[in-house]
């Protein structure tokens, strides 16, 4: 649902907001995408209606799209890389057994390894995509489903894998980028929270709250660690980093999806992806975090509104990776700083990656605008996907050229 929202005088407690993702980052003349359980929505329209606020019904039966995506999974296990559809979600266990059998058949090209361990101990792994090199190569590092409930993320991340091996002998760029880069990629980044939302769906396309903790949900979005005071369970990953942590964009509540933790780095998640990148700083050039939804591609600052030092080298990099994605199918992405592009948010992780030295962060939020919002359908896969990954091989293009800049103001906040 999405609707005109010039002001708010009373906080609607019974609504999910989707975008944007808190009630606090409702500006005037704002559009808003949100989502009420069944039993809210007269109540909601009658609100609406004596607000005189403009309002349109996306989709009216959530259940019946969730049902769409997670239905006949039985089907969807594959035995074998080859027969792998990735034209369909998959599960947190699916994504694994997948990343194995990718390491066990490309091993010329792909090495497996771990991380860290998530809150509940799952492993976090990560798929390093390159030739084998004795000489030290740039890096770009590449994560998704930071936010439970993004399914398009890890389609998007076992994409690039399948077309970056698929396309090595037939496609000189891709040949290139994986002769002179290795990549990092980490299909699910918030392996509990996504395992949480495939876990059951509630009964009747009701809404299940952050504070109902209990109940599993399509729509979460946060991690699972608990909090002792609370009987709300999670932190946003994305909220989480040392970087101007729990400042403006962010919450202290830990029942809100905006939740910045109780200290940064409080997820073992976030600690372990911060550790590895710490380690390898010096090589990594890229850090490129994949989201949905709006159709953006951000980059620093998030927490405040003031231009990057390498603010031409950046935006040129996001022109053309926008430009690169419009040529697939005219698909039009915003792109610019993500505090005045999206919203400001404090404790990101593109700006503590620039922080920490990596000069190209990037986030992507891929499709919609809104009128399928998370519930993005799995015949659009494909062609977000392939777009994106135009636009992901120019950012990468982009690191094997030089591109000048005042190195002596590094780091850059």
């Amino acid at each position: 649902m999405s609707r005109r929202w010039p002001s708010l005088q009373q906080p609607l407690r019974r609504v999910d907001f989707w975008q944007p993702n808190s009630l606090a980052l409702i500006c005037q003349n704002a559009t808003v995408d949100v989502h009420v359980k069944r039993n809210d929505t007269l109540d909601l329209h009658a609100r609406l209606k004596q607000q005189h606020l403009d309002y349109r019904v996306f989709i009216s039966n959530l259940q019946k799209e969730i049902e769409k995506q997670t239905g006949h999974r039985s089907s969807r296990k594959r035995r074998s890389e080859s027969q792998y559809d990735y034209e369909v979600y998959h599960s947190l266990e699916e994504i694994q057994g997948w990343m194995s059998e990718m390491n066990r058949t490309n091993s010329h090209l792909v090495d497996m390894f771990s991380i860290g361990k998530s809150y509940e101990g799952r492993p976090l792994y990560v798929l390093q995509i390159g030739k084998r090199s004795r000489h030290r190569k740039k890096a770009v590092w590449i994560d998704c489903g930071v936010h439970a409930r993004e399914w398009i993320g890890p389609a998007f991340c076992q994409w690039f894998v399948k077309e970056a091996i698929n396309s090595y002998q037939h496609d000189s760029v891709m040949r290139r980028l994986l002769n002179q880069l290795n990549f990092y990629i980490m299909p699910v980044f918030n392996v509990d929270g996504y395992h949480f939302s495939w876990t059951t769906v509630n009964p009747a396309g009701n809404v299940s709250f952050s504070h109902i903790a209990s109940l599993p949900d399509r729509f979460w979005r946060k991690t699972r660690s608990k909090n002792h005071r609370f009987h709300c369970r999670g932190v946003d990953a994305n909220r989480n980093w040392k970087v101007k942590w729990c400042e403006e964009g962010a919450s202290s509540h830990p029942c809100d999806d905006t939740y910045c933790g109780p200290y940064a780095e409080s997820e073992p998640e976030v600690k372990a992806v911060a550790k590895f990148l710490r380690k390898h700083k010096k090589r990594v050039k890229s850090y490129i975090s994949i989201h949905a939804y709006a159709q953006m591609l951000l980059y620093p600052y998030s927490y405040k509104y003031a231009a990057i030092p390498n603010f031409n080298c950046v935006e040129s990099a996001a022109q053309n990776a926008v430009t690169a994605l419009y040529s697939a199918y005219g698909v039009r992405y915003r792109y610019g700083p993500a505090s005045t592009t999206l919203y400001v948010s404090s404790g990101s992780s593109i700006d503590w990656a620039y922080r920490n030295g990596i000069p190209y962060a990037f986030a992507f939020e891929l499709r919609d605008t809104g009128f399928f919002g998370f519930l993005l359908p799995e015949s659009l896969i494909n062609p977000t996907c392939t777009e994106t990954l135009r636009a992901v091989k120019a950012i990468a293009s982009g690191l094997l050229k030089k591109c000048e800049t005042d190195r002596d103001r590094f780091p850059y906040i």
